[in-house]
Order: structure tokens, then C-alpha cells, then sequence
């Protein structure tokens, strides 16, 4: 019996957990999985099921078996797709998250080019906040500021968090006074609030200087990051801004950087945004070309 064949249908088994529910599933007969799984445990020489009338469920060796099989059948799809992209355009459906921020920031630009160099690949882009499972979430690619260290997955750094604080010129004007250390408190402020940052003082650096700052009462605050910069761009008061956002309205003018010898510390974001992804996607040829593309538009940007 062809191997590939039998291993397709013993995992399908172990999935549905009948023998009836896979082969409705693969368009076979229950006969010809129980043949394929006899025929493995054959050759194996162990059992891969324990069947009664009732139920069946994996052996020890199964659920070993069972993940070696899951990944060389991932792993001959993966080859499968490489050698046909390698004749033929890019192809098939790409799946990322990231947090909505990064949306209008750079990502919007990104996916827009990529779909014009690759018509034949189908995006699928979730933005939200949570820190989804890529394996759970089918994602092929995750970009995420925070923490990294997370088993399986391969961080690679795209840009560094930097984060500086900015106004509108019409506020500035309105406002009719600068902005420094001894009277920063006087001026209206665009806070995010989020789980993870602190609600009471920031810390920023100037040199190898850390110094600890009360936070003011907030004019605005919101959970919602991108509100908040619109509001900043219309002249109600100062926000802390991440480079990768705050760039394209630094170079039109439609902010100003303030004090610009200090910088804010990211708190529990990290001092990078990193591209994720699982060990075994690496080789993917349209996760290479999409990563590429990023991290071209960011260095065509001045941000990487």
C-alpha cells in the first residue's frame, strides 16, 4: 500500500476518531482505512488503536506516531508547494496578525503591493491585540511587539520601538507655550491605556540618564490606539508615539517631535516589533517574499 496514502488516512483516523467519520471525510470506504492503519501497525509492529464496540482511542505509540506523521505530511505539502512556486507564480493563501496599529502605520501599503506583485495569492489579515497561537490560529506569520520567547516560534526583529512624543503645529500654536520637563504637566495629553503599561508614571531615558515621570491626569484617554493619533493630528494635545507610526507625519509636517533628546522606554512592549513565525514556515517561499517586502518598505521608509 502507498505510504503516503496509508499515513494520510491513519491521521485522519486519529482526528475523527472513527473509522466511519474519516473515510466520509476523505471520500473513502471505512474498509480502506482499517486496511491502511492494520497495515502500518503491521509494520511498526505494534498496535496504533485500542478498539471495543464502544470506542476507539490511541495507544501510547499512536500518539507518537500520530505527531511524526502530522509532520511529514506537513512537511511533503510545504515541498509540494516550494517546487510548484518555483515553476509557477506564488499561489495559494497567506494568513497574518497583528495588532491593529500597525494596520494604516505600514502593513495597509505592504498588503496592497504584495497583492499587486501576486495575484494569485489570497490574504487573509486579522488585526487585533491578542497574542494568538500561530499553530491554533493557522496564522503563517504573526507581527507582534511584546514578548517573544516563546517555544516553536522564530522572532525576527523588523524595527525598533522607538518612542517619541509628538504634537500637532496647531496645538503647539494654540497651546502658546513649550514643552519641557518643569511644565509638561500644564499641557493637554493623549493617553493610551493598555493592560500592560503602567497608569501612573512613565520612565524615559536622556543619554544613560533614566528619569521617572508622574503621569499627568489625561485631556483624552482611550484604549484605542489609532483614535488617539487622530485626534493628535487635529490639535488636541501631545501623545507618545511609536517612529514606525509617527513617521510619514514627522516627514509632512503634519507633527513635530518634542523633546527629542529624551525617549520614552516601550514598558512592556520591547525595544522591537519582531515578524513570527513557526521553524518549519521559514522555507515557504511566499512567506520569504512577503517578510522580504516588509522589511524592503521599512528600510524604503527609514524606519527598520
Amino acid at each position: 500500500m502507498d505510504k503516503l496514502s496509508a499515513l494520510t488516512m491513519f491521521v485522519a483516523t486519529a482526528e475523527h476518531g472513527s473509522f466511519s467519520r474519516a473515510a466520509e471525510q476523505l471520500g473513502k470506504t471505512p474498509s480502506a482505512l482499517t486496511k491502511a492503519v492494520g497495515h502500518l501497525e503491521s509494520e511498526l509492529g505494534t498496535r496504533l488503536f485500542e478498539r471495543t464496540t464502544r470506542r476507539m482511542a490511541l495507544t501510547e505509540a499512536g500518539h507518537i506516531y500520530l505527531e511524526g506523521a502530522r509532520q511529514a505530511l506537513m512537511q511533503l505539502q510545504l515541498a509540494g508547494e516550494e517546487v510548484d512556486q518555483l515553476q509557477h507564480e506564488l499561489r495559494g493563501s497567506l494568513r497574518l496578525t497583528a495588532p491593529p496599529s500597525f494596520g494604516p502605520a505600514f502593513l495597509n501599503e505592504v498588503c496592497c503591493r504584495f497583492m499587486v506583485e501576486h495575484p494569485q495569492v489570497r490574504l487573509e489579515v486579522d488585526l487585533n491585540d491578542a497574542f494568538v497561537d500561530l499553530i491554533d490560529g493557522g496564522y503563517d506569520l504573526a507581527l507582534r511587539d511584546g514578548p517573544t520567547d516563546l517555544p516553536g516560534l522564530i522572532a525576527r526583529p523588523l524595527t525598533e520601538n522607538r518612542i517619541l512624543l509628538c504634537a500637532s503645529p496647531a496645538y503647539l500654536q494654540r497651546k502658546g507655550m513649550d514643552v519641557s520637563l518643569e511644565n509638561y504637566e500644564q499641557h493637554d495629553w493623549l493617553v493610551f491605556r493598555h493592560p500592560l503599561l503602567n497608569r501612573h508614571f512613565w520612565w524615559v531615558r536622556l543619554g544613560e540618564e533614566r528619569i521617572r515621570l508622574q503621569q499627568p491626569a489625561p485631556r483624552l484617554a482611550s484604549d484605542n490606539y489609532d483614535f488617539l493619533l487622530a485626534c493628535a493630528l487635529r490639535g488636541q494635545g501631545l501623545q507618545f508615539l511609536p517612529q514606525w507610526s509617527a513617521a510619514p507625519y514627522l516627514e509632512r509636517g503634519e507633527l513635530v517631535r518634542l523633546l527629542p533628546d529624551y525617549l520614552l522606554e516601550p514598558d512592556a512592549f520591547g525595544p522591537w516589533v519582531h515578524i513570527l513565525y513557526l521553524a518549519h514556515r521559514r522555507r515557504t517561499r511566499k512567506v520569504r517574499v512577503f517578510i522580504e517586502m516588509l522589511e524592503g518598505y521599512m528600510r524604503e521608509r527609514g524606519i527598520s
